[in-house]
């Protein structure tokens, strides 16, 4: 085990999602490990105590001086999220979709559903550049249809946004995808990629996409390459889950289809996922902040433990992340704890309590 002390950033976010950082914190601490913890305040703490800017500024220093932020999601009360993505450049989402014994899915056999789903996290039509159409025309910029020809935005009301795909993103994103799936296939995956992008009507962003993560992974001759358009891959994921070992999309098409992979294990209480830079990364459930059952202590933190292990195995504790799957591997299988969105009644902190045991 790497000795050398890491510092990580814990920063709970707002709503139910603290109610899932805060134990899984305590399971963390429990280990022993050589980390510093810096835990920010909740969301609703920071929007009552600070201003936005001096929210903005303490979890820049917090990222800064940190190796890795464990996140838990946030509503918009906590400040300077966007830092996490944008400022320190974290291009690839990860998002494990794994079904084990216990979890509650709907497909009739999710056995064997195991597959990753790289996101490519900073480009696509989450750069936020848009506005109403009459800016476009103003602008001068061409507002002829190049798939309808005669059709034309002159004289309609509305609103536009911007799809950016640039292919230095997309080669790196590539990259990330192909060595994961390489380091997967040496753990006795299939050693593919698949990727998925509506190329047959976005002709510029799209097909850009398609062609270069399609080259990247031409210089890997041990994989195997497949590419589906994105409707057609959305049926797959349920029809055909075990087919998929690592798969590569665009920012707002892996946001979505992931979330439906979560469904088809048991739901998003079980996702977990990190956002890789090339040089520093953050760890956070998939779920959002669950206002809808805040403070009632019952959000699935399954999704919050998870990504814990993916964080302490980017820190180099691989043998404790291990600890802590195969810990919530054994709870799950016994059935006796478990969440209710699984079926059980357990709250959360018995839940993690139950995870800490078995540890």
């Amino acid at each position: 085990m790497d000795t050398t002390l890491k510092k990580v950033a814990v920063i709970p976010g707002d709503d139910a999602a603290p109610e899932a950082i805060h134990p899984t914190l305590g399971l963390l601490r429990s280990l022993e490990l050589p980390i510093e913890w810096r835990v920010l305040p909740d969301g609703n703490e920071m929007a009552r105590t600070m201003s936005r800017a001096e929210a903005e500024d303490l979890v820049r220093e917090a990222a800064d001086s940190s190796e890795a932020v464990f996140f838990g999601a946030t509503s918009g009360k906590t400040a300077g999220i966007g830092y996490l993505r944008w400022g320190k450049q974290t291009f690839a989402n990860v998002r494990p979709i794994r079904w084990r014994p216990g979890y509650c899915s709907p497909l009739k056999h999710p056995e064997g559903i195991d597959y990753v789903i790289v996101r490519e996290n900073i480009e696509d039509l989450y750069y936020g550049i848009d506005g109403d159409i009459q800016d476009l025309l103003a602008a001068g910029i061409n507002v002829n249809s190049r798939i309808r020809p005669g059709e034309t935005l002159e004289g309609k009301h509305g609103a536009y946004a911007v799809k950016v795909i640039t292919e230095e993103n997309t080669r790196r994103v590539a990259e990330f995808s192909c060595q994961l799936a390489l380091n997967r296939k040496a753990a006795g995956h299939q050693g593919k990629v698949t990727c998925s992008a509506k190329y047959n009507m976005l002709r510029r962003t799209d097909e850009l996409f398609r062609r270069l993560v399609a080259e990247v992974v031409a210089g890997y001759p041990d994989l195997v390459y497949e590419e589906y358009i994105v409707d057609d891959f959305a049926r797959r994921l349920v029809a055909n889950p075990h087919d998929l070992d690592v798969v590569v999309m665009p920012n707002l098409f892996g946001d979505i289809l992931s979330d439906e992979g979560a469904g088809t294990i048991g739901g998003l209480g079980l996702a977990p996922s990190g956002c890789y830079g090339a040089e520093w990364a953050y760890f956070e459930p998939v779920h959002g902040t669950a206002p809808d059952i805040a403070g009632r202590g019952i959000i699935n933190p399954t999704a919050s433990i998870l990504s814990a292990a993916m964080m302490l195995d980017y820190l180099g504790f691989t043998e404790a992340a291990g600890r802590i799957e195969a810990a919530i591997e054994s709870v799950y299988a016994e059935g006796r704890i478990l969440p209710v969105d699984q079926g059980g009644s357990a709250s959360t902190e018995a839940f993690v309590a139950r995870v800490r045991d078995v540890m």
